[in-house]
């Protein structure tokens, strides 16, 4: 079985990261993949997130890295993923992602929504707060990837991590 995890990334955090490890042991194959948002203005260009993904997923076997745009279950269908997994931090997150998941169900029947609370200690964790810390020159290397670290420095023009 297939899962497809979607989302911005940018950045990928260490709370991403770590239910992308979780999901490579539960599932056959995982596709990791950017959603093209034309409305959201990144920090980090698309081929940029694909490669931050990329190298910190390569030590898992069966993880394959894609984008997209358009709907997320259609996406689910190209890539023959059969469950959508999604991360949630607080209740929150819930309110909206079941709305999300209630949505794709009635879109996809086939398709299924898999959610998978985040590890305590990335709970703390955004792409926002990742991006607020790193511009006012703070540590980020307990918050993201090693490579994501360094593209944050190099995007606020910061000292090399």
């Amino acid at each position: 079985m297939r899962a497809l995890y979607p989302g911005s990334f940018d950045p990928l955090t260490l709370g991403h990261l770590d239910l992308i490890e979780r999901a490579a042991r539960l599932f056959d194959g995982v596709v990791v993949a950017v959603l093209q948002n034309p409305s959201k203005q990144p920090a980090f260009s698309l081929e940029q997130r694909l490669e931050q993904i990329g190298t910190a997923t390569a030590h898992l076997p069966g993880v394959e890295v894609g984008s997209f745009d358009g709907l997320t279950v259609d996406f689910a269908s190209r890539c023959q993923a059969q469950v959508i997994l999604r991360g949630l931090r607080a209740l929150s997150d819930f309110e909206f992602e079941l709305q999300i998941a209630h949505t794709n169900k009635s879109l996809a029947p086939q398709v299924e929504t898999l959610f998978l609370a985040t590890a305590v200690h990335h709970s703390f964790l955004s792409s926002s707060v990742v991006k607020e810390v790193a511009r006012f020159g703070g540590d980020v290397r307990h918050m993201v990837p090693p490579r994501v670290a360094e593209d944050l420095c190099r995007l606020f023009n910061r000292a090399s991590v």
